[in-house]
C-alpha cells in the first residue's frame, strides 16, 4: 500500500520513504518455499489412495495455514509499515486492517541515535532511535535500511528546519532596535 500523499501539508515535501529492510521478507519467503516443498512431496510419496489422500489433505491444509499465518502476514506488516521522512517531519505508520500514525514535527526532536548489530551492519541495516519533546519522548524505528544514511538525513532536515525558523543575528538586532523606538513588529521573513 503506498503513503497517502494528502497528509502531506502544502510546502511539505517527501525526502526518505522507507518500508523496514528486506531482511523482514526472509521468514515468509522460507515459509513459502518449505509449504510448496512439503506438499510437493506429499503427492510424490504419499499412496493416491486410502490414507494417502487423507494425509496429503492434511498436508495441505497445515501448508496452507503456515503460508497465511507465518507468510502473508509478515509480508502484510512490512508492506504497510512506512518510514517518511519530509521536510517538516518524520511520519512513522503501521498497521495492516488498523492503521497507527505518529507525527513527529522536526522542530520537536532533541536527539536521533542509530545502532546496528554485526548481522545489521553486514545487511545494511539498523535501529533508528529519535528522542523528541512531548508526552511519549521515543520513537524506535527497526529493521531502518541504510540506517546511517537515513541518520544524516535527518539531521540535514532538522537543520535546515531550525534554521528556517531562526533568526539571525542582524535580524534580531533590527526587530530589538524596532522595538526600542516603538515601532511595530514586522516578519522577518519578507
Amino acid at each position: 500500500m503506498a503513503f497517502p500523499e494528502d497528509v502531506l501539508t502544502e510546502d511539505e515535501h517527501v525526502v526518505l520513504h522507507l518500508h523496514p529492510h528486506w531482511k523482514a521478507l526472509i521468514r515468509p519467503i522460507a515459509v513459502l518455499v518449505l509449504a510448496i516443498a512439503a506438499v510437493v512431496v506429499g503427492v510424490l510419496m504419499l499412496p493416491q489412495s486410502g490414507g494417502g489422500s487423507i494425509a496429503l489433505a492434511v498436508i495441505g491444509a497445515i501448508a496452507l495455514v503456515a503460508v497465511l499465518w507465518f507468510g502473508l502476514w509478515p509480508f502484510l506488516v512490512w508492506r504497510t509499515t512506512h518510514y517518511l521522512f519530509t521536510n517538516e517531519r518524520v511520519l512513522l505508520q503501521h498497521g495492516v486492517f488498523s492503521r497507527d500514525r505518529r507525527d513527529l514535527p522536526l522542530t520537536r526532536v532533541n536527539d536521533h541515535s542509530m545502532s546496528q548489530r554485526f548481522i545489521e551492519r553486514l545487511v545494511g541495516c539498523g535501529t533508528l532511535t529519535i528522542e523528541s519533546a512531548g508526552e511519549r519522548g521515543q520513537s524506535v524505528l527497526v529493521d531502518v535500511p541504510g540506517v546511517s544514511r537515513v541518520q544524516t538525513t535527518l539531521y540535514e532536515l532538522i537543520e535546515a528546519q531550525h534554521d528556517k525558523h531562526s533568526l539571525g543575528d542582524g535580524e534580531m538586532r533590527d526587530i530589538l532596535a524596532d522595538m526600542r523606538e516603538g515601532k511595530p513588529l514586522r516578519d522577518p521573513t519578507s
